[in-house]
C-alpha cells in the first residue's frame, strides 16, 4: 500500500474538510486536525487561505504530487483562456479521474491503482498511466477480464455519486466517453474548491 493511500484520511483531516463526501471519513466525527495539536485554530493568512486551497485541490485528485501538480498549473497559464478553468480542464481529464468519475471504482485512489494494474482501455489499447490525458471523444472501459472484480460491481450499482454530464457512460458495458472538458461549475465537488486561489498561490 502506497503513502498516499496510507494518508487519506489525514488529508480530510488535515483540512477539515469531508474531501471526497464519504459516509466514513473521520472528519465527520471529529472536526479537528490529527495530532496533539489537531485542536489549535488560528485565524489563517491571505498565503495560508491560498495554500489550504492548493492543498484541497491537490489531496482531491489523489495527492498529487507537488511536482506534477505545478506542471498543470503551467500548462493551464500556457493555454488561453481562464486559467482557472483551463486547471480544472487539465485534473479531469486525468484518467485516474475519468474512471472515478464514471463510477468505475469507489474512490480516486482505487482509480489509480485500478489503472496502474492495467484493467482499463482507452480507445481499445490498454493504458496504465494514471496521468494519462484523455481527449474529447476518447472511449474509456474496463477490459473484459477485469468487469468481474467485486469493487467495480460494487461501484457501479452505488447510488453515493452520479456521473456528470460532460461524460456519456453505460454500466452495463462498463463503457464511456469523455464528451468535452468541463467548466468548473459543471464539476461535481463535494466540497467548496477555489481554484482561483490556487492561481494566485502559484502566481506570487
Amino acid at each position: 500500500m502506497t503513502k498516499r493511500l496510507k494518508s487519506k484520511y489525514k488529508i480530510n483531516r488535515r483540512l477539515g474538510v469531508n474531501l471526497w463526501g464519504r459516509p466514513k471519513s473521520p472528519i465527520n466525527a471529529r472536526e479537528y486536525g490529527p495530532g496533539v495539536h489537531g485542536q489549535r485554530r488560528r485565524k489563517p493568512t491571505d498565503y495560508g487561505t491560498q495554500l489550504m486551497a492548493k492543498q484541497k485541490l491537490k489531496g482531491y485528485y489523489g495527492n498529487i504530487s507537488e511536482k506534477q501538480f505545478h506542471r498543470y498549473y503551467v500548462e493551464a497559464v500556457r493555454r488561453s483562456g481562464d486559467t482557472s478553468e483551463n486547471l480544472i480542464g487539465i485534473l479531469e481529464r486525468r484518467l485516474d479521474a475519468v474512471v472515478y468519475r464514471m463510477k468505475f471504482v469507489p474512490t480516486v485512489f482505487s482509480a489509480r491503482q485500478f489503472v496502474n494494474h492495467g484493467h482499463v482501455k482507452v480507445n481499445g489499447r490498454r493504458v496504465n498511466i494514471p496521468s494519462f490525458l484523455v481527449r474529447d471523444g476518447d472511449v474509456v472501459e474496463v477490459r473484459n477480464r477485469s468487469r468481474d472484480i467485486a469493487m467495480v460491481i460494487e461501484a457501479t450499482q452505488s447510488g453515493e455519486r452520479d456521473v456528470p454530464d460532460y461524460l456519456s457512460v453505460d454500466h452495463d458495458k462498463l463503457k464511456g466517453t469523455f464528451i468535452r472538458a468541463p467548466q468548473f461549475a459543471d464539476v461535481p465537488y463535494p466540497v467548496q474548491m477555489e481554484p482561483n486561489l490556487v492561481i494566485e498561490y502559484y502566481s506570487r
